[in-house]
């Protein structure tokens, strides 16, 4: 019929092989993984900080369209919100129209500062711009 083999358990000599393997295959894989975990967390905190500009760049213009075009009044409006979000540094331009029922724009910028740089060599104070534009139409 056949040669019945019965397996044995290895020695400890392979069980030590086994093990280093593991931990090679564990130490290629961890940098890979950390990696791309926390560039979902920074692509996440990118994405909320841009919607944070959006919102200020929004009610900045609507001040600016539906009340008298006071651009010191749609900057506060702006910089009011972008500072409850803890976004200091961020410049609120506006540009107004010269006469009713025309465009008003207002942009909103900031540099986006990326938290894994200093973990980086050579990426030190790493930031990336984001900005946002809104444009409306007067109202008044």
């Amino acid at each position: 019929m056949g040669k019945i083999v019965i397996k044995t358990k290895p020695n400890r000599k392979s069980w030590g092989n086994i093990k280093g393997q593991s931990l090679v295959e564990f130490a290629l894989v961890v940098p890979l993984l950390l990696l791309l975990v926390i560039g979902i967390a920074e692509f996440g905190r990118a994405w909320m900080t841009k919607n944070i500009l959006t919102g200020a760049a929004r009610e900045a213009v609507r001040v600016m369209a539906v009340q008298t075009g006071n651009v010191t009044t749609a900057t506060a409006r702006a910089d009011n919100i972008l500072n409850s979000a803890g976004i200091t540094t961020a410049t609120v331009s506006v540009i107004d129209a010269p006469s009713s029922f025309e465009a008003v724009s207002v942009t909103v910028t900031y540099n986006f500062p990326v938290v894994i740089a200093g973990f980086i060599p050579g990426l030190d104070n790493a930031t990336i711009p984001l900005s946002s534009t809104t444009t409306m139409r007067r109202e008044y």
